[in-house]
């Protein structure tokens, strides 16, 4: 995927602020929960505390992942898009989707994933990768370069190909390896290297994860905030695009 497009995030703790529902009072509740059940009624998978007050009087926000929507409060309309707010130039939707994704990949042990660490950590950063995908090739290839700037670099593996094909048995080999790091490098350079047999279920736990995560295609970079790069980043301007999103 060459073309780059960096959907717009502000600071985890303002997506906070922005996304938290308000108190309500009594009938108010009364009302969200009886959307909550309508919503429960019509969608499965989507749990109570996923639906909550919208910005908007008369409306609610649904969300599921990083996937948002909104419902009327008589549950009959259900409109999905992004709300923005005009005076202040904020896109509500997007800070919503930005704390789902962070609070997806705070949830991930660090031992669910492949990770990279420079020797002093500035920045974080979750990549869902492909092994056979050329950009995410290119950005590994550059594993160094993202370490010198102080960026640690935590691999989920996404074959975007899908269960049984050769890109997933890649990504259960290299997981299997006892070096994932290395074997990881290893793959991309279509090189061999030593694996085993051994329970590969999590490559269908990081896919999972990358569709909630609402990713596109691969490299996926989500940063520390939430935000969602879509494509390819080089080292700089991936600094670049953190210290943005660093309050």
């Amino acid at each position: 995927m060459k073309k780059v497009f960096v959907q717009p995030g502000i600071a985890f703790a303002a997506a906070l602020l922005l996304s938290a529902p308000p108190l309500l009072a009594d009938s108010d509740s009364e009302e969200l929960a009886a959307v909550q059940a309508k919503v429960a009624g019509l969608f499965s998978g989507i749990q109570p505390e996923n639906i909550f007050r919208s910005p908007i009087d008369g409306w609610y926000t649904v969300r599921k992942g990083a996937t948002v929507a909104y419902i009327s409060a008589d549950g009959r309309y259900l409109l999905q898009g992004d709300l923005i707010d005009l005076e202040h130039q904020v896109n509500l939707s997007e800070n919503s989707r930005n704390l789902a994704r962070a609070e997806m990949m705070a949830s991930v042990p660090e031992t669910e994933m492949i990770t990279f660490s420079p020797q002093e950590v500035k920045y974080s950063v979750s990549v869902f990768t492909d092994i056979d995908c050329t950009y995410c090739r290119r950005l590994h290839s550059q594993i160094d370069e993202y370490l010198a700037q102080g960026i640690e670099v935590r691999y989920l593996l996404y074959p975007r190909s899908g269960p049984d094909t050769s890109s997933w048995s890649k990504a259960e080999q290299v997981w299997c390896a006892d070096n994932r790091n290395e074997a990881l490098t290893m793959a991309k350079l279509d090189q061999s290297f030593q694996s085993a047999s051994c329970d590969a279920s999590i490559i269908a736990t990081h896919y999972e994860i990358g569709q909630n995560v609402g990713l596109r295609g691969t490299p996926a970079i989500v940063l520390q905030d939430g935000t969602l790069v879509s494509g390819y980043l080089p080292p700089l301007q991936l600094v670049e695009a953190l210290a943005a999103a660093t309050p």
